[in-house]
């Protein structure tokens, strides 16, 4: 008797997409990062994401296994970066320089372009949902190399970036919501465009 398992990539793809809008909101300039980012890149972002990765190990997906924990781990980096430094239990530790965070957020984009291969037989919302965040990871390196320069008036390079990531996490929302609506109503409800 064969067993049916559940689909557990609308959960990573929440806890990726929700995250991902909060911190480019602040990335966007409409609130300070504080506690609610790091505790989403804790919990929702970082651990949800981890458990959907050994899920989909379960399902003998190796790509859905490579990419949730990937990128659960990266939250969990991420919230360390910014927190580490501010602690006491660690001492002498600095918080990384703009350089070393623009090769963080350049090994992150060339991850996420070279995934991006790995879902050109899936669907589109799936391949936007990557080329988005690839985008996403190189304007943040940018951003960082360049000191996030101003366009114009008080609008910079980085809030430019927030809209892109918020653009980005909202993808990843959308393809949650329609695996999930699409599985409850046995059709298309929300369209995905697959390539087969």
């Amino acid at each position: 008797m064969a067993e049916k398992l559940a689909n557990p990539a609308p959960l990573g793809l929440l806890g990726f997409g929700m995250t991902t809008v909060l911190l480019n909101l602040h990335n966007a300039g409409l609130f300070p990062l504080d506690t609610m980012i790091l505790a989403m890149g804790l919990a929702y972002g970082g651990l949800a994401q981890v458990i959907v990765g050994i899920m989909e190990f379960r399902k003998g997906n190796t790509f859905g296994t490579v990419a949730f924990t990937s990128y659960g781990l990266f939250w969990w980096s991420l919230v360390l970066l910014l927190v580490l430094p501010a602690t006491s239990v660690f001492t002498g530790l600095t918080a990384p320089t703009e350089t070393a965070m623009a090769a963080y957020f350049f090994m992150w984009g060339l991850f996420t372009f070279t995934m991006f291969f790995g879902t050109l037989k899936t669907n589109r919302a799936l391949q936007f949902v990557f080329m988005s965040l690839a985008i996403l990871f190189f304007m943040l390196t940018i951003r960082d190399l360049t000191s996030n320069p101003t366009l114009f008036g008080a609008f910079t390079f980085g809030n430019l970036t927030g809209i892109e990531g918020v653009i980005c996490g909202l993808s990843a929302v959308y393809l949650a919501f329609a695996e999930v609506l699409n599985e409850a109503h046995k059709k298309t409800v929300l369209p995905i465009c697959p390539t087969s």
